[in-house]
């Protein structure tokens, strides 16, 4: 029953019951930046924060020559096709080194369409424990 009323939202790809999903019908939401993550999970840890009040981007995976998934197996091109009006672009991407190639390729992909393009902080600060 459950798994026939979840769809994924047709803007940004995250798991919804109703499409778009809450997050791209918000209006207060700032519309100029759009966070990338690699599936819809990672939007769940970052609205926990209560920190970012911007939109998401699912790729639905990150690239990894490995297990044989390139760029075209990503949600690219939709990512590109919102970038009107957009200014910032924060990739939040695993820190794994596929994660790293993943941001890599983005931000070059990225950067000739003159968007800010920024990464969450990952780790643990100097001092921390």
């Amino acid at each position: 029953k459950v798994k026939n009323d979840i769809v994924l939202c047709s803007q940004c790809f995250n798991f919804t019951e109703e499409d778009p999903c809450y997050i791209c019908r918000d209006e207060d939401r700032n519309r100029k930046i759009i966070c990338v993550v690699e599936d819809p999970e990672n939007i769940t840890l970052i609205e926990k924060t209560n920190e970012y009040k911007g939109l998401y981007h699912v790729l639905g995976g990150i690239i990894s020559p490995l297990d044989g998934i390139g760029p075209e197996d990503l949600r690219i091109k939709e990512l590109l096709s919102r970038l009107a009006g957009v200014e910032e672009v924060i990739l939040a991407l695993n820190p794994s080194s596929e994660g790293e190639a993943t941001a890599i390729y983005l931000a070059r992909l990225l950067k000739p369409q003159g968007v800010k393009i920024t990464r969450l902080a990952q780790g643990i600060p100097l001092g921390g424990a």
